[in-house]
């Protein structure tokens, strides 16, 4: 019933947007950048709305629930790093006349190579962050619903490539600005109804953090993926022949298993979990997996989300549909308001969720604690009605996520790595999608809020210092670029596979391993400024420096024009292979 109540009217009116796209449909540019029409206010709305993914709408709350207050550094980061792109990157990049990511590099840089290194790391960075969205989409459905997982997970493939497919950037932009408004409303006015609705005891509570020690009522925990338990004694378990006593110690709950314990019984602890409200759960920093280094464990999910913002490819070709760079500036800072609106009130979930769900954090499903609230204040119709309506917002926030992040993934292999039309976007668009889909299948037992930090993390050692460098410093060079990229992409995807092998580390090595932004982005930076000092740039450097910096409507730099077409003129090749480089050298010689 809450599928069909919640979830159908949501990708009804997500398909019907999408053909409002379809009539402007007629070139590369009409399906990535819409045509470059996009108002400020409609395209900050779209952002925001592309932004609010899974790990906004759901995962801080969740963070909050098992990790404590500190969580709520992430949105501190999601949202700083808006006002860093303002002030570096939005309207340079505007400038650059680019489509994607790639495309820019190619037109400052001038090197293929470096255009196909950064489309491997767009479908890098889409993988961490589309996979999540899917797998939480399913497990969001099968918590509401009794669904199974696949369901919710196929649902939000199919929506989106068909959005996508039908109608490119234009349809996801007006997709996009509805469902942050929808979201909006759906995340706020259910936090006052349940603030009201729990009455002054939970509010209580919710404020003066207590460890979860014992279960209040019967309380039934489905364990989707295989738990190791620490079971105290005089935990019990209901059964239909009646109440059993658990031995205590080590206990392997395997995937699938559906376990309802006694009211009253002591609280198993989850292995190498923090139990909700124990101490330190309170304290406004982020002791990440325990490791005892809170502070360095803050800073390093501020260094990994605040720069991860300035290169997340999706979020940059949003300002490639502004007319000009002052619209794609006014974007970002309007774009700063509507976060900042949106980010007061998952804390209040969290608080609550503490209190009200705190059981979610056995199975590892904090990520729905969310769309659980309701039915915990009010078992009645009314409950239901506020669970379908944080269901619909939430998946409002999967599929407004994933359009962005899938129509990057298709320019990534259909613009910059095998070049084609329209139609070959669309194609790609759809074999993207079915591909996501398989990966997220059995990604169920991996943490949201983890590999979408992965992604910011790749983001922030990568196409961070690419942008920044590429756009401020004239002597950046084309091998600089790419070792800096490579450093980069190695480095942070290697801490990653290393973490997921659990090889045994503790302390400060484990959580550099764990959360490398720390050293990873400093090593990108330092790699790419070395090796661009041991050459020289192109002649042609400052002319595209010039490009990204002077205001659209002046007059070009360089009056003589064999001078200009001569300067920009330094490979035949890449002019003839980048659709930019074309558009800047046009420009400059007017």
């Amino acid at each position: 019933m809450i599928v069909a109540f919640a979830v159908a009217p949501v990708v009804l009116v997500t398909l019907l947007i999408g053909l409002r796209g379809v009539a402007a449909m007629r070139t590369t540019s009409d399906f990535l950048v819409a045509s470059r029409r996009v108002s400020p206010l409609l395209n900050s709305a779209a952002v925001s709305g592309e932004y609010l993914s899974a790990a906004s709408f759901l995962g801080v709350a969740g963070l909050v629930v098992k990790d404590g207050i500190g969580a709520l550094w992430y949105p501190v980061g999601f949202t700083a790093g808006y006002i860093a792109m303002l002030a570096l990157v939005a309207a340079p990049m505007r400038r650059s006349g680019a489509l994607t990511v790639p495309d820019f590099a190619e037109a400052r840089l001038g090197s293929p190579a470096l255009r196909r290194l950064a489309a491997v790391v767009v479908l890098v960075i889409g993988a961490l962050y589309l996979v999540p969205q899917f797998r939480t989409a399913g497990l969001v459905l099968s918590v509401v619903s009794q669904t199974p997982y696949w369901v919710g997970v196929a649902i939000s493939g199919a929506a989106v490539s068909a959005t996508l497919a039908l109608g490119g950037m234009r349809a996801a932009t007006y997709v996009q600005a509805f469902q942050f408004v929808f979201k909006l409303v759906l995340f706020i006015v259910p936090a006052i109804w349940l603030l009201i609705q729990a009455g002054p005891t939970v509010r209580d509570d919710a404020v003066r953090p207590a460890e979860f020690t014992h279960f209040a009522e019967n309380t039934t925990v489905s364990f989707r993926v295989g738990a190791t338990l620490d079971v105290p004694p005089g935990a019990a378990v209901v059964e239909p022949g009646g109440t059993r006593a658990l031995d205590p110690g080590e206990w392997q709950v395997p995937a699938g298993t559906t376990v309802t314990f006694e009211a009253g019984t002591r609280v198993p602890e989850v292995r190498g979990e923090a139990v909700p409200g124990a101490a330190g759960w309170e304290r406004p920093l982020l002791d990440l997996h325990d490791e005892g280094h809170p502070l360095l464990g803050t800073w390093a999910v501020l260094v990994a989300t605040m720069l991860g913002t300035m290169g997340l490819p999706h979020v940059i070709m949003r300002f490639h549909t502004s007319p000009d760079g002052r619209a794609a500036r006014r974007t970002a800072a309007l774009t700063v308001a509507l976060l900042s609106v949106f980010y007061l009130f998952p804390g209040i979930y969290g608080v609550l969720g503490r209190v009200l769900v705190p059981h979610l954090y056995l199975s590892g499903a904090t990520d729905s604690a969310v769309v659980a609230l309701p039915a915990q204040v009010d078992d009645g119709s009314v409950g239901t009605l506020f669970t379908g309506l944080l269901t619909a917002g939430a998946f409002a926030a999967f599929l407004a996520t994933s359009l962005g992040l899938l129509l990057v993934v298709a320019g990534a292999i259909s613009h910059d790595l095998v070049p084609g039309g329209l139609r070959q976007l669309r194609v790609a668009v759809v074999g993207a999608a079915v591909t996501v889909v398989l990966l997220a299948l059995p990604a169920a037992g991996f943490d949201a809020g983890t590999l979408v930090t992965w992604g910011f993390t790749v983001a922030a050692s990568t196409f961070c210092p690419l942008l920044v460098l590429g756009i401020w410093w004239r002597r950046l060079t084309a091998s600089g670029a790419i070792a800096g990229v490579a450093t980069g992409l190695v480095a942070t995807t290697g801490a990653f596979v290393l973490n997921v092998f659990d090889p045994g580390l503790s302390g400060v090595p484990a959580l550099l391993v764990a959360q490398p932004a720390p050293w990873s982005v400093p090593l990108a930076f330092a790699t790419m400024v070395g090796v661009s000092l041991l050459g020289r740039p192109a002649p042609w450097a400052t002319a595209a420096m010039l490009r990204l910096h002077l205001d659209e409507h002046r007059p070009p730099p360089f009056p003589d024009r064999t001078v200009a077409a001569r300067d920009l003129g330094h490979s035949s090749w890449s002019a003839r292979r980048s659709s930019a480089v074309r558009r800047i050298t046009r420009r400059l010689v007017r």
